[in-house]
């Protein structure tokens, strides 16, 4: 296939990238920024910003893929940058895609576009949208995922992913935060600290997209329809935590604050980082707590049925390569 890919340089975008590369396929990774690394592995690389429906014409000019990765993410910041990156930049994506007779569009969304504070506990792909959103990231996710299954027609076949929780080697969000949170002794357990959730192998998100994309077409049985993606088993999230930063020398998380108080404090500071304009992320928000406390994962029987998910790389192998690069990355010896 000719594969372009936005958002190529990210985390997730660069192991797609990698994987594509590794089957033989021409890839285009298009990007805000400049990446030698994915023109080691083969890709070519452009420039793009999704917000210029032009830009975005002429990048996906040619190819017979698009995997829409890139997107604002965060739990903060201004509505209307979260709108123009991840709704309006799927709008121009669609188009170019409609435009330039491109077959099939694989979109990357967010579990987060369904979560309404509760446990969710092997939900399937029919888990609705909830009716209010408590941060800007899962709103405008969701339009644009809303976005992507509408436009499934016999000319442009599409299908959205949700990969949860995705972790691995050169993660700069996820485990970063929490790992500098954990050895500052600011991170709590939120809530009894049982909850399980489902967490994501970078390259088993990657190949979740590579799998979809194989067996997308008009009328398959993927077309026009969302899952879930997540390593097979969930796991007791603080637990895993813990055994995660046990092997990097950081000592565990032992505290505990109740959940109420979590949010409370999340509202709080929403508060305080609205009326002030104060740059970055509040240190909890209500959504984070809820996100800390509750159980979310989810059923994969969906996604294997209708494309063959089958994750590539196993748990323990998974713990060892993040751990490794994670103690390289300290020694300035990553790559």
């Amino acid at each position: 296939m000719k594969a372009l890919v936005t958002g190529g340089g990210g985390f997730l975008g660069r192991s797609l990238v990698a994987r594509l590369r590794a089957a033989g396929h021409e890839v285009t990774a298009a990007s805000r920024g400049h990446y030698p690394e994915l023109a080691a592995l083969g890709a070519r690389g452009v420039r793009l910003d999704v917000t210029d429906g032009a830009a975005v014409r002429s990048a996906i000019r040619g190819h017979d893929v698009v995997f829409h990765v890139a997107a604002r993410a965060g739990m903060w910041g201004p509505r209307d940058q979260f709108v123009s990156t991840n709704v309006t930049g799927t709008e121009n994506v669609i188009k170019a895609c409609r435009a330039e007779g491109v077959g099939r569009l694989v979109y990357t969304s967010s579990p987060s576009v369904a979560f309404d504070g509760r446990d969710h506990e092997n939900a399937g792909p029919d888990l609705p949208y909830p009716s209010s959103f408590q941060s800007a990231y899962p709103e405008t996710k969701a339009v644009a995922e809303r976005l992507v299954l509408a436009a499934n027609r016999p000319d442009l076949a599409t299908v959205a992913l949700r990969p949860h929780l995705i972790w691995g080697p050169r993660d700069p969000h996820l485990l970063p935060r929490l790992f500098a949170r954990a050895a500052s002794g600011r991170l709590r357990i939120v809530g009894d600290g049982r909850n399980k959730v489902g967490i994501t192998y970078v390259d088993n998100a990657a190949v979740a997209h590579v799998q979809a994309a194989e067996r997308l077409a008009a009328g398959a049985a993927c077309a026009g329809r969302a899952f879930f993606i997540h390593d097979p088993e969930p796991v007791e999230l603080w637990p895993w935590l813990n055994r995660l930063l046990e092997r990097l020398g950081i000592p565990p998380v032992t505290r505990r604050v109740p959940l109420g108080v979590a949010q409370a404090a999340g509202a709080a500071a929403e508060a305080v980082w609205s009326i002030l304009g104060l740059a970055g992320e509040p240190p909890m928000t209500r959504f984070v707590a809820l996100q800390l406390a509750r159980s979310h994962w989810y059923d994969m029987a969906p996604a294997r049925e209708a494309f063959g998910y089958t994750p590539v790389v196993g748990p323990l192998e998974a713990l060892d390569a993040t751990v490794s690069w994670w103690a390289a990355s300290r020694s300035g010896a990553s790559s």
